[in-house]
C-alpha cells in the first residue's frame, strides 16, 4: 500500500494493521485520505513481513514530513507489535532524541486508532476505566522526549459495530482534520 510522490511529503501515515483486508473502518479512512497529494501512507506490515525495519529509509521518510500519523487498530490497549518494532528502530538516540538528536523537533505527531469499545466505555468508571487519551500518553511521552507537538488524537469508536453510513462520515472526518492541518501549515 505504498504511495510513491514526487513532491516533498506534509504527512507521513505510517499504518500498522496486520489484517488489513478485515478492517472495514481502517480500509476506508485510507481510501479517504490517499489521493491527498501531499499524504504518503506506509504499511508497515506489507513493506516488512519480516519485521526487518529498514532504519535510514523510514528515518528519511521522516526528516521530509510536517505531521506523522500512527494510524492502527487498538490491541491490548496498544498499538500492533510491528508500530513497537519501527518506534524500537527508527527514533533511535542521536537521530529522534539525545544528543545530536533533533531530527524530529518541530514536528507533529498524532495517533489514528480504532477501538471495539464505545466512547463511554473509555471514561472513569467504564468498562475500560480510562479515557483514550490516557492509554495514548506513551505516544504523547515519546513526541515530548523527539521534541514533536503531540496532536489531539483521531479515533473511531465501536470499530467493528458501527454502520457503514457511520463509517463515511468517520472517513469524512479523517480528511477533514487532514486537509485542515494542511490548510493551517500552508499559512505558516
Amino acid at each position: 500500500m505504498e504511495t510513491v510522490r514526487t513532491k516533498r511529503d506534509k504527512i507521513l501515515i505510517i499504518f500498522a494493521h496486520p489484517y488489513p483486508l478485515q478492517s472495514r473502518v481502517n480500509r476506508l479512512l485510507l481510501q479517504e485520505v490517499q489521493d491527498i497529494p501531499e499524504i504518503k501512507i506506509i504499511d508497515l506490515y506489507e513493506k516488512y513481513p519480516d519485521f526487518y525495519i529498514d532504519t535510514p529509509s523510514e528515518q528519511q521518510q521522516l526528516i521530509t514530513a510536517d505531521l506523522i500519523i500512527f494510524h492502527h487498530p487498538f490491541y491490548w490497549y496498544s498499538a500492533p507489535a510491528i508500530l513497537k518494532q519501527w518506534q524500537d528502530c527508527v527514533l533511535e538516540e542521536g537521530f529522534a532524541l539525545g544528543k545530536g538528536g533533533s531530527a524530529l523537533h518541530g514536528k507533529k505527531l498524532m495517533s489514528t486508532v480504532t477501538v471495539g469499545h464505545s466512547k463511554r466505555s473509555y471514561q472513569l468508571g467504564g468498562y475500560d476505566r480510562f479515557p483514550i487519551e490516557q492509554f495514548l500518553l506513551p505516544y504523547e511521552q515519546m513526541a515530548i522526549h523527539c521534541g514533536m507537538q503531540y496532536l489531539t488524537p483521531f479515533v473511531v469508536y465501536g470499530a467493528h459495530r458501527i454502520t457503514e453510513s457511520e463509517v463515511k462520515d468517520q472517513a469524512r472526518n479523517y480528511r477533514q482534520r487532514i486537509l485542515n492541518h494542511l490548510s493551517e501549515t500552508d499559512h505558516e
